[in-house]
């Protein structure tokens, strides 16, 4: 049976509340204090009947030391279907909104891009199925857990992007150049599937020739360019923005 380690308290303690993987086992290093966020997580494992085994901390092996005296021994990340996405929008009863990344490498930037969207309540994130970053632990780490409550599909981009055209979106790219809109002049309030290219090349060019248009964001310093996580959380922001902010008090669903 496949199993991998998580590590780290709010990773696993996100990964608990979601209830979205089968947890094997909790290891926790001998002597720590078992209070707050790990007083948490230990209450939510004997909720769920989760054997917690105490172990000397030199028997915790992942994240290269950053596991904070807990790991936990669970399933494979549960991948989710476009459909799947395509559903709780339609359940929310909100125009789509779709993160896609094209061949990102970085587990950190990944991680963060994916506790951006989970923040601002996308439907679902949308990964190439080769060449890229998966949901790995370092991933999950990153993105403090955000991961475990998303839908996250493996897919061809291009075939998701058809789709997604398909069910009404308008799929905007992000991407530094002169024939970009500025992203203040773009409508972003209807169906949108953002696509976030890699770290070094920026999107591939036939997932850019598939966006109906391209978005920049303006700068005025002497630094030219943002890297992938902090340009894609500014346009998810912005989307969500220009939506109304729904999901909170006092938004509205556009």
């Amino acid at each position: 049976m496949a199993t991998e380690r998580l590590y780290g308290r709010n990773p696993i303690y996100e990964a608990l509340r979601a209830g979205r993987r089968r947890f094997h086992q909790l290891l926790l290093a001998e002597g720590v204090q078992e209070a707050g966020r790990l007083g948490e997580i230990l209450s939510l494992a004997a909720e769920n009947k989760v054997a917690v085994r105490r172990v000397r901390r030199g028997a915790l092996r992942a994240g290269d030391g950053h596991h904070q005296g807990l790991e936990a021994e669970v399933s494979p990340y549960p991948y989710a279907s476009l459909d799947q996405v395509l559903d709780l929008a339609q359940a929310r009863g909100e125009p789509l909104f779709v993160l896609l990344l094209d061949v990102l490498k970085d587990p950190q930037n990944l991680g963060t891009l994916l506790r951006t969207a989970e923040a601002v309540g996308v439907h679902g994130v949308v990964l190439p199925s080769r060449r890229s970053a998966s949901v790995t632990p370092a991933v999950v780490s990153a993105s403090s857990g955000a991961c475990e409550h998303l839908l996250i599909v493996q897919a061809n981009l291009a075939q998701a992007i058809d789709q997604l055209k398909g069910n009404g979106a308008w799929i905007s790219g992000l991407q530094a150049a002169a024939e970009a809109r500025p992203l203040g002049e773009a409508d972003l309030t209807g169906g949108m599937g953002l696509v976030v290219g890699s770290e070094s090349d920026g999107m591939r060019r036939l997932v850019r020739e598939s966006c109906d248009f391209l978005v920049r964001i303006p700068m005025r310093g002497q630094v030219d360019s943002l890297n992938a996580a902090t340009a894609g959380s500014i346009a998810l922001y912005a989307i969500w923005a220009a939506r109304g902010y729904p999901g909170i008090d006092g938004g509205t669903d556009s």
